[in-house]
């Protein structure tokens, strides 16, 4: 009944297995991928003829973690899986960007690419075996596909590049400084595709090092995917590129020097406006078959491309005037907002974007349920994209894929130089309004947040900067690498390649590739042209530092305590009594955890005082020596009862309430009426012995007894 076909190899530490001809049959092509006893089914279908009149390429990519996968059931009111998690829209991205290239030139036939996780074992991270499965699927679908691709992951511990850390050595980079680097690589048997890390200030030299080691471990991987195509492959489709030369020639010989003269104009909204126009000039110019042919939008775009790309190789000057390794002109501001506890404008060129730094307790750490355990994150940035940025009129909705990119990108770039959860007890959220956008504006983000929270007081390890690269690589081999993109140099580029880091190293790299791959040289020179547009950026940036910055009068102030775990019960009391007082009677928030350590936040000094007593009443033990401040709440005939120290009671004798005898403590005491007292010691069975008659009951200082003088025979 079925024709199974199996591949296994040993990969790392674990056993890579693919298989194919038992599950979804009536896909175009299934491939079950397992790395250890993590499994990730990938189902590919394409349409066998695309849509009329498409003149894009659509291929949908999706990426779900069932929680079945790890023996869960879902959190929530419905306990099933629902919207995509921030987890799976990223994961699905990075399956998309190597993949999305490789497809033949002038494919628009549908294709959805479905990736499954049916088990984790919660050691392997199932996006690699995820990127894996959907690379083997789609290698014998029959698609027209150039792949077949591999990803891999590199851990950077020890000055040594490890593959494939676990799920447990890449959980909170910043809280494992032994750990540097969560770096994921995707390529070709010839190319580097793709590249996404975390990292913590590693040098370029480190970056390529990992990069290049990457690339040399998915080399077996790939050659198992082709050792499984060779059993199991479908018969290709068969699809020949169009051929639209004749279009070609005619869209530019009528619109080649208008539109040449459109790209001559640096103006982003005035250069738009001239190329619509000469997209118009050259659609009049067409007969009415040509407008009808699917290939038009092709035709146009290769025109663009082509005057775009082959000015800037051929005299090293690009559409808005500027020099390869020119970066845009900067201005920043800081404390935009009067009632933001932080906020930053920065403007590069005609990319800004306005970024809010908001300080919050450990009631606002976004409590995140992943498919290998439940965390908290103190760390937040939100990325936003309006369609005025762009300056057009569009939907507004809930933020889509590159959204939850961008801001991702982002927030790796900054999590790196945050300081210890210790030293700064906040929860950081950042939110990135762009507000205009001719490219990079991420990268703007990673500038405008480094500045925000600087400006709400954060003590920031180091200013962080990013930058965007772009390639123009000719068929002739020559190329030339763009510092700090324009939108219209990305979209018609050949590489999207995104450094941030501080003047010690880079924190985060993005890059994505058009064309199959680029050259160990040509990465490694883009590196170095990053790191002086990052430095001269930064430099930039502290102009409008000028030193340490005020803490927002609006932000909550939090005060942190340890105490001893065997004391965190009767600090919450039963049904959390006593700390459900100690947050009425202060008005502060108390947060504890089960380290015994408590965060005490309110903008109010006194109420963090007084929550801090209170609590401090509760868990420390009263010194012997000391003098307390107390309430009688009982008087007796032999003496006073005194609560003193929290809900602790002392008694004062009768004979230590004055230096006189007193025929009741009545005579000088009333409940109710606040004393000081000394703490002498404890009687043999533990009772407290307190006295009044040695303190000033006026200063609270101690009354030192006067010497009698010896008197004379």
């Amino acid at each position: 009944m079925f024709e199974v076909s199996k591949k296994s190899m040993q990969w790392g530490e674990e056993t890579l297995t693919l298989e194919t001809g038992k599950v979804a049959r009536q896909a175009d092509g299934c491939v079950i991928a397992t790395l250890g006893e993590t499994s990730v089914m990938a189902a590919v279908t394409f349409a066998k003829a695309p849509k009329p009149g498409q003149d894009f390429f659509p291929l949908t990519v999706h990426y779900q973690e069932k929680y079945y996968a790890a023996g869960k059931v879902p959190g929530g009111f419905f306990k099933r899986e629902a919207r995509p998690t921030e987890k799976e829209t990223l994961t699905a991205r990075l399956i998309d960007r190597p993949i999305r290239p490789l497809f033949v030139d002038g494919f628009k036939n549908e294709v959805l690419v479905m990736c499954t996780v049916l088990s984790h074992d919660l050691v392997n991270d199932p996006d690699i075996v995820a990127m894996i499965a959907a690379s083997a699927a789609l290698t014998i679908s029959g698609a027209p596909f150039m792949g077949p691709i591999a990803g891999a992951r590199v851990g950077f511990e020890d000055g040594e590049y490890v593959l494939n850390p676990t799920v447990d050595d890449m959980q909170d980079l910043r809280q494992n400084p032994d750990q540097r680097l969560d770096l994921v690589v995707a390529g070709t048997k010839d190319a580097v595709m793709m590249v996404e890390s975390e990292a913590y200030e590693l040098s370029e030299a480190e970056m390529l090092g990992a990069v290049k080691f990457a690339h040399d471990s998915i080399q077996p991987v790939i050659d198992l995917i082709i050792d499984l195509a060779e059993d199991a492959a479908k018969e290709p489709f068969d699809f020949q590129a169009p051929d639209y030369a004749d279009l070609f020639a005619a869209v530019k010989a009528a619109g080649d020097e208008q539109m040449r003269a459109a790209f001559a104009i640096s103006d982003k909204q005035e250069r738009t406006a001239a190329v619509a126009a000469a997209r118009d000039a050259i659609k009049a110019a067409l007969t009415e078959e040509q407008l009808e042919d699917a290939n038009l939008g092709s035709a146009l775009k290769k025109l663009e491309a082509g005057i775009l790309r082959g000015d800037v190789v051929k005299t090293g000057k690009r559409i808005d005037g500027r020099k390869t390794d020119e970066i845009r002109d900067i201005v920043c501001e800081t404390g935009m907002l009067p009632r933001t506890h932080g906020s930053a404008l920065f403007t590069r060129g005609e990319t800004q974007g306005l970024v809010v730094t908001t300080l919050g307790t450990g009631d606002d750490e976004q409590f995140i349920d992943a498919l290998h355990g439940n965390f908290k994150s103190n760390f937040l940035l939100h990325y936003n994209f309006p369609p005025y940025s762009v300056g057009e009129a569009g939907r507004v909705g809930p933020p889509g894929r590159r959204e939850i990119g961008h801001g991702k990108l982002a927030w790796r770039a900054l999590q790196a130089v945050l300081p210890a959860a210790t030293d700064f007890p906040y929860t950081v959220r950042i939110v990135s309004e762009i507000t205009e956008s001719n490219g990079s504006s991420s990268m703007a983000s990673v500038c405008g947040g480094s500045l925000s929270m600087m400006d709400a007081g954060v003590p920031l390890k180091s200013a962080v900067a990013g930058v965007a690269m772009g390639l123009i690589l000719e068929d002739d081999g020559s190329y030339a690498i763009l510092s700090d993109i324009l939108g219209d140099e990305d979209h018609l580029g050949d590489m999207d390649f995104k450094v941030a880091g501080t003047e010690n190293g880079i924190t985060s790299l993005q890059m994505d590739i058009k064309v199959a791959g680029i050259t160990p040289e040509i990465m490694e020179k883009a590196l170095a042209q990053a790191k002086d547009g990052r430095m001269h950026i930064l430099g930039e940036m502290n102009k409008s530092i000028t030193g340490a910055a005020e803490f927002s009068i609006h932000a909550p102030r939090i005060e942190t305590m340890n105490i001893p775990t065997d004391k965190i019960r009767e600090v919450i009391g039963s049904g959390g009594k006593v700390i459900r007082e100690i947050v009425e009677v202060s008005g502060a928030k108390v947060d504890i955890n089960d380290e015994g350590v408590i965060k005490i936040a309110s903008p109010n000094g006194e109420a963090i005082q007084k929550a801090y007593d209170m609590i401090h009443a509760i868990v420390a033990e009263p010194e012997e020596g000391a003098v307390y401040t107390g309430k009688v709440v009982k008087i007796v005939d032999f003496g006073a009862f005194v609560n003193f120290f929290g809900k602790r009671d002392g008694l004062v004798h009768v004979s230590q309430i004055e230096n006189r005898r007193l025929n009741h403590p009545s005579d000088v005491l009333k409940e109710g009426q606040e004393v000081k007292v000394k703490l002498l010691g404890f009687d043999d069975r533990g009772k407290v012995r307190l006295s009044m008659k040695v303190v000033d009951q006026e200063t609270g200082e101690e009354v030192v007894p006067e010497k009698k003088e010896k008197k004379e025979d």
